[in-house]
Order: C-alpha cells, then structure tokens, then sequence
C-alpha cells in the first residue's frame, strides 16, 4: 500500500536478545519486554523477537552466524521491517559487521536510550547532557559511518579520503565534547549556587525505576503539575517543589529514573541530575508493587544508589500502584515453593513493612488512597531532621494542653 502524505510512518523493529550463564531464560524475557517498552516508547513497533543461548555474546556478531541467518531470512520476507534492536549495548566492531550482513538500521539498547532522552528533553541543561552522552557514545563507531570511503587495500599511496574524514570528524567531535562539558560545567556551577540558595531546608528526593509514579507522587504531594505519563523516562529535568506539612515546610525533588544497563555515558552526563540526589537529606524510593518483577527493579535502584552515595541515607520505601496489582493464589494441593505471583498484598505489606520497622508504606498515587499516611510518615521523618539540623525549634512541634496557658 503505498503511503499517502497524510499518513505516519511507523517504524517495525526485531528485538534480539541473550541466554546466558548470568541471564536466565526468565530474565532475558523480561529485559526484552522492557526493550519492547523503550521501542514503544520512541516511537517504533517491535514485531518479533530473538533470543539464543550462548555462554557469552559473540565478539563478531553478538549471536552466533545461524542465528543472524535467520533474523535476515525474516527480514528478507518482511521489507516493511527495517530496524534491529539488541538488548545489550554492541561494540563498533560488531555494529559494522551486523549492519553489513542484515543491510538494516541497527540499535543497540543504549543508542535506543539515548534516543527517547533526546526526544524527552525540554530545557536547554538536559538537552546539553544527553548531546554530550551522544557524542561520547559516537565517538568510538565513526568508522561505520564512512564504510562507503574505506580502503580496499593497505598500503604506501593507498591512504585515501576515508581515513581523513573519520579523523576530521573525530577531531569535531572532541571539539564537541570538550564545549558541551564546559557548557555542563557553568551550569552545574549555577545549579549548585541555586541549591546552596535554597538555605537549610530539609530535602527530600523522590528516586526510583522508571515508570514507577515518582511525578504522579510528585503532583500529589505538591499540588503540582509535573508531566505524568506512562511512558518510559516520561520526565528528565529535575523538578523542586516546596512541600508544607502541618507548617513543617521542606523541599520535594523529582529525579529522572533508574533502569538496568543504564549507559554510562548517561550516568556521567547527569552528573548534576545525581547530585541532587547526593545533597537530599532523605529518600523516598518509589517501586512498582504491580510489576511482575518489582524485587530486581528494587535491587538495580538500590545498586545505582550505592554508586552515587558513598553514605547510606535514611530512606522510606514506597510501594505504589496498589490499585494494578493483581496475583493468583496457589492451589491447597501445590506443595512447591510460593512464586512472587503466589503472594497477596497483604502478605507482602506484613513481610516489607515489618523487614524496615515501619519505614514502609504502600499507596495509589493515582487513587490518593493511603497518601495521608504517606503525608504523616514523611512529615514525622523531615520533623527528626528539622529538629537535629535546628535545636532550637523544638518547641515548635511540642503539643501543649489548654491548661498550661
């Protein structure tokens, strides 16, 4: 059918991805079920998936040259698709030699990342940052996009303008990313005054996977209007609110969100993204208790953290989205081991809640059900604070009978 001008067109994409030793069966659907939702996310339809089991990716081709004859057989029968997406991030060398043999777009799981940051970013300090992600991503594949240039033979009188064009452009390119950090730089200097100008005010970081609530929290809390949706990396720019809490006032930071393999080069470019991480005084970690794997999501927050802060910090877990979640009980009959699918909310609520001594709650931010008991936890915790940082101000909270006046 040919398409008229009035119409989109909507990019199809094969997913590829690994079984191996330290990747499960189990997880490496699930890692491509996130792939598909990150495709979905910029833009694209992913049609059909591969997976192989191999002890480790191949140097040449990721997967092994059966099975790259078969995505290019579906390919061949399918010319509507014209993009493959792997799951991990592909070295320039592999990149070349699959681009030469399947003749498609090629992705990677990060330059899919980097690509749904570009489109997400609205002010002018993220767009800065994921431009420097991009470069530095870049950098080492310049090769592959001069292929048409490239030397046929070695050799004295044999050097042509390929080799001069890559090294114009990697020179460019460093040029490009020396100005983007210096760019960075001055605007990190000025986040850094701004938040030193935001006095002793206790702050509280909202952290979490991606896609967990953290901005339909945030709206809710500070009767806001952060951008929600239900999209991956739906929000990339820091937001601050202040909060007031039965008068205990304090500031409300919502962060861009954690996800496995996240690249670092976006880890580096975010720098001033962390930091407001890193000078929060507490934090509230967000997880989606509907998510079928909601425990891993956990771990990689909890992993990345630990990268970010040397020093743990007091943190409450939040567990949202009590309104999705669902589970099957398990037969009276079944005597094997409870999978996470086996156990109701209530059974969780106890095991979490009693694990962190309190430290837990589980709401609907969407619903607003238990977010006054939220609004409770948080201001008794910000209170500690306030009080350890302003001793002075105790008597402020102190409840006194009418008697006493």
């Amino acid at each position: 059918m040919q398409l008229t001008t009035t119409e989109i067109y909507e990019e199809r994409a094969v997913l590829v991805g690994l079984i191996t030793a330290s990747q499960n069966e189990q997880k490496s659907k699930e890692y491509l079920d996130e792939l598909a939702f990150l495709t979905e996310t910029s833009g694209a339809t992913p049609v059909k998936r591969y997976t192989q089991r191999l002890d480790y990716p191949n140097p040449r081709t990721f997967v092994g040259e059966g099975k790259l004859a078969e995505i290019k057989k579906f390919l061949t029968e399918n010319p509507e698709v014209g993009m493959v997406i792997f799951d991990d991030e592909l070295s320039p060398k592999q990149l070349r030699n699959i681009e030469k043999e399947l003749e498609v777009k090629i992705l990677d799981r990060t330059i899919l990342i980097l690509d749904i940051f570009a489109k997400r970013a609205q002010t002018a300090h993220a767009k800065i940052q994921v431009e420097l992600a991009q470069c530095q991503y870049m950098l080492p594949r310049l090769t592959r996009l001069w292929t048409h240039l490239e030397r046929q033979r070695g050799g004295i009188g044999m050097r042509g303008p390929g080799e001069t064009q890559i090294e114009t452009d990697r020179r460019i390119i460093l040029t490009k990313i020396a100005l983007l950090k210096e760019e960075l730089k001055s605007i990190d200097k000025q986040k850094s005054i701004q938040r030193k100008n935001r006095g002793k005010m206790v702050r509280v970081a909202l952290v979490g996977y991606t896609n967990v609530g953290k901005s339909t929290l945030m709206n809710v809390m500070s009767k806001s209007e952060v951008f929600a949706e239900n999209k991956l990396f739906a929000t990339l720019d820091t937001t601050v609110r202040k909060v007031i809490i039965d008068n205990l006032p304090f500031l409300l930071t919502d962060t861009v969100g954690f996800i496995r393999k996240l690249p670092t080069h976006l880890i580096e470019s975010f720098k001033s993204t962390l930091d407001e991480v890193r000078e929060a005084d507490l934090l509230v970690h967000i997880v989606d208790i509907s998510h079928p794997n909601f425990e891993d999501q956990y771990d990689v927050v909890n992993a990345t953290l630990a990268e970010i802060n040397k020093e743990s910090k007091p943190t409450i877990l939040v567990f949202n989205k009590i309104d999705a979640f669902t589970y099957m009980p398990q037969d009276e009959d079944d005597l094997s081991p409870k999978l996470r699918e086996n156990y109701s909310l209530e059974e969780l609520q106890k095991s979490w809640m009693a694990k962190l001594n309190g430290d837990c709650i589980f709401i609907s931010a969407r619903d607003k059900d238990n977010t006054d008991a939220l609004k409770t936890l948080l201001y008794d915790k910000v209170k500690q604070i306030h009080i350890m940082r302003f001793p002075y101000n105790d008597f402020l909270f102190q409840k006194f009978d009418e008697e006493d006046f």
